[in-house]
C-alpha cells in the first residue's frame, strides 16, 4: 500500500482542542486534508480551525460536543450531516484519566471517564466505519497508552479503558484488511500535553520523561504510510522496548508491583 493521500479527505479529530489532538490536526491540515474539529472547549477549537484555514487554506469545521453523554456517536453523526460532509478518516483522541486509590475516587468522575475514553470510542466508531470503509482511502486511529499493556494502581480504570482501546482496535485492523481502510492503535507514553493537569499531579507519569506531541504524532503517521501497516504502534523507543521486556522478561506480578511501587511514590 502506497502512503495516505490526505488530500480530498475529510478527517474527523475528538478532542481536538489541545494536546495530541490538536497536534494530529495541524499535521493532517500540512498534508492537505479537510478537518472536522471535535470537543468540549468551542472557543479553542476556534482558535485552531482559524489558524490552520490560514496556513494551509482546507476546510475546517468545529462541532462543540461532550462526549459523556448518551449515543455520542450518533449524536455526532449528525451534526457531520447537518454540515454535508462525509468523513473518509477518524482520529479518536479524547479522553482523560483519574489518578489514586479506586476505593477513594469519585464515582461520578469514573462514570465520565469510561463514558469518554470506552463507550465513545466504541460508539464513534461504529458510527462513522461504514462510510470509512466505503471511502477505502483513509484511516482510523484509536488514541491508546502505555497503560493498556498492563494493570495500574492508582489509575486502574484509566489502564482498563486504554486495554480495551488497544483490543478493540486490533480486532478492527483484522477486520477491514482488503477494505482500504487503515485502523491503528497509537500507544503514546506520558506525553508534555494537558493530560496531566486534568488528573491533578504531573507525577502520574511515574517519574518518566515526557515526550513530545509532534513525535507521538510523526510515529502514528509514519505507521499508517506503511506499505502494510501494523494494528498498533508504541510512541518511543524507550517504550517500546520497556513493553518489550516487560513481556518478556517479568513475571505479570511483578509487572503489577513495579507499576504500583512507581505510583505509590507519588500518590
Amino acid at each position: 500500500m502506497p502512503a495516505v493521500d490526505y488530500h480530498a479527505q475529510t478527517t474527523l479529530i475528538t478532542g481536538a482542542s489541545a494536546g495530541l489532538g490538536a497536534e494530529f490536526a495541524r499535521q493532517l491540515a500540512a498534508r492537505g486534508s479537510g478537518l472536522v474539529l471535535v470537543a468540549r472547549r468551542g472557543e479553542r477549537l476556534e482558535k485552531l480551525a482559524t489558524e490552520l484555514r490560514a496556513q494551509h487554506r482546507i476546510q475546517v469545521h468545529v462541532v462543540e460536543m461532550d462526549l459523556a453523554t448518551d449515543h455520542p456517536g450518533q449524536a455526532l453523526a449528525a451534526r457531520v450531516a447537518q454540515l454535508g460532509l462525509h468523513v473518509t478518516s477518524l482520529i479518536n483522541n479524547a479522553g482523560f484519566a483519574t489518578f489514586g486509590p479506586f476505593h477513594q475516587a469519585d464515582p461520578d468522575r469514573l462514570r465520565r471517564e469510561i463514558a469518554v475514553d470506552v463507550t465513545a470510542v466504541a460508539d464513534i466508531s461504529r458510527a462513522f466505519i461504514d462510510q470509512l470503509r466505503t471511502a477505502g482511502r483513509g484511516v482510523l486511529v484509536n488514541v491508546a497508552s502505555m497503560a493498556a499493556y498492563q494493570p495500574n494502581p492508582r489509575m486502574a480504570v484509566y489502564g482498563a479503558t486504554k486495554a480495551f482501546v488497544l483490543s478493540l482496535t486490533e480486532a478492527l485492523w483484522e477486520e477491514s484488511r482488503g477494505t482500504g481502510l487503515r485502523v491503528l492503535a497509537l500507544s503514546p507514553g506520558a506525553t508534555r500535553t494537558e493530560f496531566f493537569d486534568v488528573v491533578g499531579t504531573p507525577q502520574a507519569a511515574g517519574g518518566t520523561r515526557l515526550a513530545s506531541p509532534v513525535d507521538v504524532v510523526r510515529t502514528a503517521l509514519a505507521a499508517l504510510d506503511r506499505r502494510n501497516p501494523p494494528p498498533s504502534v508504541i510512541a518511543g523507543r524507550t517504550n517500546r522496548v520497556m513493553a518489550s521486556l516487560a513481556r518478556r522478561l517479568a513475571t505479570r506480578r511483578q509487572v503489577i508491583r513495579t507499576i504500583g511501587r512507581l505510583t505509590a511514590k507519588e500518590a
